[in-house]
């Protein structure tokens, strides 16, 4: 028999280090995120920004916490808000949108755990990176399901937010990147 220490976020808030927490399970986040990981995430942040600039509702947050409840605190590279969060310390509301730079050590993680947590709360769009290849795999919420949208590499989407739209082109940020 295996037994495992539960957790909620008013441990969450006193460690030191990157960490998630999930169903009150602790999980390590990798050492500092390689130069492709960090290069790719600069680069999609940029091109979000740049054309959510002219949106007043909208707002961008890079690694900011997302408290799901007393149990779920999570990480998401980039999250995009177009609803107002009264909260300052995390993010308390399901975002727009939530990209993830997907590496080896995350996938499971990112592909699946998170994947289902973010549909079920209701995360309009999940964008899943993959440096390596060169892609983004886009899921759009619908009738609370992710619906595979395509993966892009030299393609733009248009994304369409409550208050926004705007149009993102895939093959600009793997030139630079």
């Amino acid at each position: 028999m295996c037994a495992y220490e539960y957790y909620t976020y008013d441990d969450y808030i006193h460690w030191e280090g990157d960490w998630e927490l999930i169903d009150g399970i602790i999980y390590a986040m990798a050492p500092s995120p390689v130069k492709n990981h960090q290069n790719l995430l600069t680069l999609i942040s940029f091109t979000f920004q740049k054309e959510l600039f002219n949106c007043k509702h909208c707002k961008a947050y890079i690694e900011m916490d997302y408290k799901v409840n007393e149990e779920t605190v999570l990480k998401p590279d980039l999250s995009i808000l177009c609803k107002e969060d009264k909260e300052e310390r995390f993010i308390s509301i399901a975002p727009d949108i939530i990209v993830e730079i997907v590496s080896p050590s995350t996938a499971k993680r990112d592909e699946k755990i998170k994947f289902e947590i973010y549909q079920n709360e209701g995360v309009k769009y999940y964008l899943l990176a993959y440096p390596n290849d060169k892609k983004i795999k886009i899921y759009k919420n619908i009738n609370n399901k992710f619906v595979k949208e395509g993966d892009f590499r030299d393609d733009k989407y248009e994304f369409k937010l409550q208050n926004c739209s705007f149009e993102i082109d895939f093959k600009e940020i793997f030139e630079r990147f």
